[in-house]
């Protein structure tokens, strides 16, 4: 029955259909297409499906998936449109998107295409793989006929929308620029994978793709022989099979030639070709062994290439290339070197020297390029796609429940024997940043609840396992008189060793273990340390160190029931009140003439002390103020933190960047803790809306967690992610995403089915 229920729902669930090649069809069109609709499931499924209706070339038939539900025959116009009327029919599928290349539709310049856009009454967007500049009249027809029909279109450069609107007239509110998607790929050094190749102590030279003419292979062939002489352990890397249609015309006409140019010019030794249709895995593999990647294209009005976008993005790759028109576009702004011309040798030869020579200038452009290349991974593709298709026809909310798995590599790599690294570059610890009490503290917290929710499962042992290293930190940061000191291992720790905060989040931790652990002895450890410090509290005077302890002895006072805990939590309560009472106005419902940071904790602790004392000043108080907080944030139905350049101080102006994943953690949970204590759907709401800033639902759409290593990046900016993936964001986002899971299982055990009823809180 569960199954027939979950077909059913299936059915209803709108679904997008693209019109395409498709593996196992071997061409780039294909690939692009199988990870689009991958990632888009991946990233709204159930709510949200891709289907695919496949081209046929004459003769061919292909053993497809069952994403396949319809086939068409290249050149068989009225297949298009018989195929066109059952898409018609189809009642779930809400929109067509053609993945276009000229050479995939049967026709003069794949007009067949167009009986197909004529007949079918769905809304179309239309990607263009392929724009050509100069088109002679019956090109321009096709693309305007098509452009006419379809009610956007998608083109993968800048200058391929420029050409669209100035030589083909199409309209300029039609076009969206999307880049080529890659896999996310973690920042690394060649070295593991050359050992993986059999390529150790080899300077990898990679050029990948269908091979054929117009590749221009043989002009970085003659570049070797100078570059050879220098570089002896010089190693060329040609991979990839020739192209079927080449194949079937001349055989392998064009690999012969190279493999004998490569003879004459006497470098066997360092070229070696590759002669298969590498898989995904393959290609990722080859790039992240290369040190340098070569793109060769003769065709310089080349719009799109998906093995020069996946250099940029896997692992951070320098690159060097021919003029087209993508690769001017990819690699501008020191993100690579383009070549002047594409068939002079002596240029691939200086441009390769002039990397191998200045290791700096190479890691430099291998940073920037990696950078760029965050806004194409394959999750952020689908965020924009979608976001596109929704102009057109509302298919689901971007905002979603489907999260990523929990993922602990990055928290384990950031922790050692001693605790959690404060800092990372890129996901590598940065072992000089030292330690501070405030990361492992929250580590402490996370990995509480991780081996609580998943105590019947193998992995909360390895969680358990790091809390132990948290507690251990803990009890050696605690001093004799009960504070802790924050800083360790690094320049702070003499200059700047405690912090109030610090204080107050060692409390917010010890008393959660206390009252959480399921591993007795780091309870009692938790209990220990919690009352040897409960005396120092009386010396706190910040207002965020109050509620942290607040939040705390909430959780102690839970668990042992001791007035003196409960009286405690009174008087830091007043004194939170008497902040608010002393600033808060119609207009600023604030404790503080400033937002700066961690702000919802204030009100946070709030809820949780009416929750143990029925004091309506509290909950009054707390809604005031994260609704104050809720209105300011989110902005267009997105959430927008406050930025910590400049804050934002009452009568002045809020800045909105850096946006912190600490702010945006500490939001979540004072959602969540809002909900469980007033039941009012709008806080639950919230909470899945600012999480969903995580996963890309932000104003550079794009995804602040990353799912490759599990970290989370450390900051967003104007412009770009800052790439870094520090202690701090990386278990910031964990923290949200385990309050979660956690809340989602406890409204599943209730009945609620995981989600509550939506609220109006979407459209504050």
């Amino acid at each position: 029955m569960k199954k027939e229920n979950e077909s059913l729902i299936d059915e209803l669930n709108p679904k997008t259909c693209f019109f395409s090649n498709f593996p196992p069809k071997e061409c780039g069109i294909a690939t692009f297409t199988k990870h689009l609709a991958k990632a888009m499931d991946k990233k709204f499924n159930p709510k949200l499906k891709s289907k695919v209706i496949a081209i046929n070339d004459e003769g061919n038939m292909y053993n497809y998936s069952n994403r396949v539900i319809h086939e068409v025959n290249k050149n068989d116009i009225e297949n298009y449109i018989d195929i066109s009327k059952r898409i018609n029919a189809a009642e779930n599928i809400k929109i067509v998107c053609v993945q276009h290349e000229f050479g995939i539709f049967g026709g003069e310049y794949g007009n067949y295409l167009i009986p197909f856009l004529e007949t079918v009454n769905k809304p179309v967007v239309v990607t263009f793989h392929t724009v050509l500049p100069n088109p002679d009249e019956k090109r321009k027809r096709v693309v305007q006929a098509i452009a006419k029909r379809s009610a956007a279109i998608i083109v993968l450069a800048k200058i391929a929308g420029d050409i669209l609107i100035n030589e083909y007239n199409i309209e300029k509110n039609k076009i969206h620029i999307v880049y080529h998607g890659i896999e996310n790929i973690a920042f690394q050094s060649p070295d593991i994978y050359k050992k993986k190749l059999k390529l150790e102590n080899k300077t990898v030279l990679l050029s990948a793709g269908l091979l054929g003419k117009g590749k221009g292979i043989e002009h970085m062939i003659r570049s070797l022989p100078p570059l050879v002489k220098k570089y002896p352990n010089l190693l060329y890397l040609i991979v990839g099979e020739t192209h079927p249609s080449a194949r079937k015309v001349e055989g392998e006409k064009y690999r012969d030639e190279l493999i004998s140019l490569v003879k004459r010019l006497k470098i066997s030794n360092n070229v070696k070709f590759y002669n298969k249709y590498v898989t995904d895995s393959e290609l990722i593999e080859y790039m992240l062994a290369c040190d340098i990647y070569i793109s060769t294209n003769l065709d310089k009005n080349q719009i799109s290439s998906g093995p020069l976008a996946e250099a940029l993005g896997y692992g951070g790759r320098a690159v060097v290339a021919t003029p087209t028109v993508c690769a001017r576009e990819l690699l501008a702004e020191g993100r690579g070197i383009v070549l002047e011309d594409t068939m002079r040798p002596e240029l691939f030869t200086e441009a390769i020297d002039r990397l191998l020579s200045n290791q700096e200038l190479k890691k430099e452009i291998e940073r920037l390029a990696y950078a760029f290349s965050r806004k194409m991974i394959w999750p952020n593709i689908a965020i924009q796609y979608l976001r596109i298709f929704n102009k057109i026809v509302q298919l689901r909310e971007e905002t979603t429940e489907k999260f990523p798995k929990i993922k602990l590599s990055h928290i384990v790599n950031l922790t050692d024997d001693f605790g959690m690294i404060q800092f990372s570059h890129h996901s590598t610890p940065d072992i000089n940043s030292g330690y501070t009490l405030d990361d492992n503290a929250r580590a402490l917290i996370f990995s509480i609840l991780h081996s609580r929710i998943y105590q019947s499962d193998k992995i909360s042992e390895l969680s358990l396992n790091l809390a132990r290293t948290y507690i251990k930190f803990l009890e050696y940061s605690q001093e004799e008189n009960g504070n802790f000191k924050n800083n360790h291992k690094n320049e702070e720790e003499i200059t700047n060793p405690h912090s109030e905060d610090s204080f107050g989040r060692a409390i917010w931790a010890l008393g959660f273990t206390v009252y959480n652990s399921i591993d007795l002895d780091i309870g009692f450890r938790a209990k220990k340390l919690l009352e040897k410090s409960l005396n120092y509290i009386n010396n706190l005077e910040s207002p965020r160190s109050k509620s942290f302890s607040i939040i705390g002895l909430y959780y102690f006072y839970k668990s042992s029931n001791n007035p003196a805990v409960l009286r405690i939590i009174k008087e830091l309560s007043d004194e939170i009140v008497e902040l608010y009472n002393h600033e808060s106005s119609s207009d600023w419902q604030w404790f503080e003439p400033y937002l700066t940071y961690s702000n919802s904790k204030l009100s946070e602790s709030l809820f949780l002390a009416y929750e143990l004392t029925a004091n309506e000043e509290y909950l009054n108080i707390a809604k005031k103020t994260l609704d104050f907080l809720c209105n300011l944030m989110l902005i267009e139905g997105e959430f927008c933190p406050i930025g910590q350049n400049g804050w934002y101080k009452r009568n002045g102006e809020r800045a909105f960047f850096d946006q912190q994943p600490l702010d945006v953690s500490d939001m979540v949970l004072a959602y969540i803790t809002a909900y469980k204590i007033n039941k009012e759907n709008k806080y639950y709401d919230n909470a899945i809306l600012a999480f969903n800033w995580f996963l890309g639902k932000n104003h550079l759409k794009q995804m602040i967690y990353d799912d490759a290593s599990g970290g989370c990046y450390d900051g967003l900016g104007r412009h770009s992610v800052n790439l870094n993936q520090g202690a701090e964001s990386t278990i910031s986002y964990h923290l949200a995403r385990v309050f979660l899971e956690e809340q989602k299982k406890e409204m599943k055990k209730n009945g609620d089915g995981g989600r509550i009823k939506k609220s109006e809180a979407l459209t504050i």
